[in-house]
Parts: C-alpha cells; structure tokens; sequence
C-alpha cells in the first residue's frame, strides 16, 4: 500500500471546471532571439528596398531631431537611434484601417506610418498636447506616461471587434514600461478577451537608467506572455527583416481572431534616453560600441550587398532622399509657429465642461486684459 493509498491519506483536488486548460509549450518564446538577416532565408527584394529606403530616412530624421533640440527647436527629444528597425516595421506591418499607439519615444514609428514628421514633433515642441489628428492615419497621442496606452489600445482593439470592424491595435512600449500596472491590465484583459491586439515591447536593456536586470528575474520578457494565456515572441530587434515577419505574423493572427501577442525586440538606444540624460553615468563607451557593430541601417545594407540589391548609387540616393526630409524639417521647424491659447480648451472634451468654459472665459478676459495693456489702453500706474 503506497502512502496516498492509506486511509486519510492527502489527495490533491481535481482541477476545477471552470479552470482554463492550456498547454504552455507552444505559448513560450524561442530560447534565442529569431533573425533572418545573414541566415541566407529567402527574403522578398522589393521587402527589403523599402525597408532600406525607411530606415535610412529614420536615422536621419533622429539626428535631425536631436541637433533641433540642441538649437533650442524641441524641448525635448527621445531618439530612437539604434532602434530604427523597430519603429519601421511596427509601421509598416499595419493595414490603413488599423491603429498605433506610440510611447513617447515612437515618433519615427509615427513618421513611417505617413504623418507629417513636423506635427509628429509637436507635443515634444511644447505646443500641443498631442500636435496631429490621431485619426488621420490611425496613430493614438504620444503617451508620455509608461505604459498608459496600453489598456486604450486594449479597449480600442475590442470596440472595433464587437463592431464587427476588421481592426488591429499594435501598442509599442519599451522595457520600463513592462514593470507598469498597465502593463499587466492591458496583457490580462486582452488575453481573456482575445482582443486583436500586438504588444511590441522594445527591450533596449534600460527603463532610462536601471537596466533590465533590476526590474526583473524573468528569463526574458517575451516570457511574461505564458503567464496570460498568450503567445511569446523573442526577436532580434536590429533585424528589421525578421521583425517585421514577426509582427506581421501576429498581426495577421490578431485579425484572425487568435488573440493577442506580446513581441519582445532586443534592441538598443544608441544615444542617451533624452537630451537631458547622461547615459555615461549608467554604461560605458564599450557598451555602445559593441552595440554600433550591430547597428540595424548597416546589417541590412550588409545583407543587400551580399545579394546584389544595394549598390553605391542606389545607397547614395536613399541618403540623398533623407537630406531633403532633413531640410524640409529644419525649414519649417525654424519658422515660429503661430498659436493660439485657446486651442487649450478645444481638444479637451467632444463637449466642453462647465469647468472647461469657466476657465476659457478666464482666459480670454486675462488675455483681452494684456491685450489692453500693450495698446496703452491700461490704466495708468
């Protein structure tokens, strides 16, 4: 007689019923990353030209950024130098009618989706709250807090489904934001719902200055995904060919209705968190260099090379073309722009509140007052 088979002998309970049944082995990343780059995979031509053409337009358009912001141009600038093939894929990966919801650092994912690079620079200009129509071409508002946009994507992606609308939400976030409430309140409702919704996590191996190591003992994120019911991808996020065939794959089993995924990219930021950031008190010049040797423009021109599809002049006029955005930029960015304090309280509500009309017809009476003043209408002191 074994022990349990004595009497009053410990018997673990059944599962429950109402217990989901999932097998986690195929929910869980691969152990390495997933790359196509320099792994002689078949890869479409005409892919790779635009992808070429988008990520040498992205990294001249953060170096522009970054030198508007130290003319004084921007308040502030997040570069995603270095993480290039991340923005370009998470972009190009979506169908018109589906949506982006950027973190402040995803500027460039905005850009490559087709807005307009100036009023993609307008919340980090400080003239608006959000700077563009998010409508227009289906890109949320720059969410400066981590992780807030997430659970709006989230509920976006449902709203659309339950509408009988055929819509995607891709949400980036970078891997401080994983360590966030929403976080986890986006990934668990969107795992019960099935929501048709992409989490892209751009590992850059700092949350600004703690790395990744101090925020968490998971061995990687893309294995926080088993935990709700989701599947994990692990993906080299400098290989702008392979992440953007991982997000496509999960972006296309979203609108079959599977589910959502949740895309860990291993990615780095070249430059520091933002203007007001000394990256060298965190990392070394090592550190970077050895993350340069991996940089996303040159492994896939690399590549391009080595099948024949990138030569001097074709590299030469993608540069040429990334000039001539630059410029655009710099010229209109240099031309003060003319605004109006009362575009404070248009954009707030579909309706404004009595609050918001009490504080616009406060405004307007200061405004109409120093209006008075500057005529020498004023009374005199």
């Amino acid at each position: 007689m074994t022990v349990l088979e004595q009497p009053g002998a410990y018997r673990p309970a059944p599962p429950p019923a109402w217990r989901p049944r999932t097998d986690p082995a195929p929910l869980l990343p691969d152990r390495e990353p997933y790359r196509l780059l320099g792994t002689g995979a078949e890869l479409d031509p005409t892919l790779l030209r635009t992808l070429h053409g988008h990520l040498v337009r992205g990294r001249r358009y953060n170096r522009q950024a970054t030198a508007l912001t130290k003319q004084g141009r921007l308040a502030v600038y997040p570069s995603s130098t270095g993480q290039e093939a991340c923005e370009v894929a998470a972009a190009l990966v979506l169908e018109e009618r589906d949506w982006l919801f950027p973190s402040y650092r995803d500027t460039l994912a905005a850009v490559a989706r087709g807005m307009d690079p100036v009023e993609a620079l307008g919340l980090l200009r400080g003239d608006w709250h959000t700077g563009y129509d998010p409508y227009e071409h289906r890109v949320a508002p720059l969410s400066t807090p981590l992780a807030t946009h997430l659970p709006h994507a989230v509920g976006l992606a449902h709203a659309a489904r339950l509408k009988g609308d055929d819509v995607v939400a891709l949400a980036m976030v970078g891997d401080g934001g994983t360590s966030e409430g929403d976080f986890h309140e986006a990934l668990n409702f969107a795992a019960v719902w099935r929501t048709p919704t992409v989490f892209l996590v751009q590992n850059n191996g700092f949350a600004i200055s703690v790395p990744l190591a101090k925020q968490t003992a998971a061995p990687s994120l893309a294995h926080k995904a088993v935990g709700y019911g989701i599947p994990g991808r692990l993906v080299d996020g400098n290989d702008v060919a392979a992440v953007h065939q991982v997000l496509s794959e999960a972006v296309e089993r979203a609108r079959r209705g599977e589910g959502p995924t949740l895309v860990e990219a291993i990615t780095y930021r070249l430059d520091a968190h933002t203007n007001a950031d000394d990256a060298t008190r965190y990392r070394d010049d090592a550190e970077v260099e050895t993350w340069r040797e991996h940089d996303p423009v040159e492994l896939l021109e690399r590549e391009m090379t080595a099948r024949g599809l990138l030569d001097e002049a074709t590299r030469e006029r993608a540069h040429e073309e990334a000039e001539e955005m630059a410029a655009r930029l710099r010229a209109r960015m240099n031309e003060d722009p003319v605004l109006d304090p009362m575009d404070l309280f248009d954009h707030v509500y579909a309706e404004k509140t009595t609050q918001l009309r009490e504080q616009a017809e406060r405004l307007r009476a200061e405004l109409a007052a120093e209006g008075a003043e500057e005529n020498g209408e004023g009374d005199e002191r």
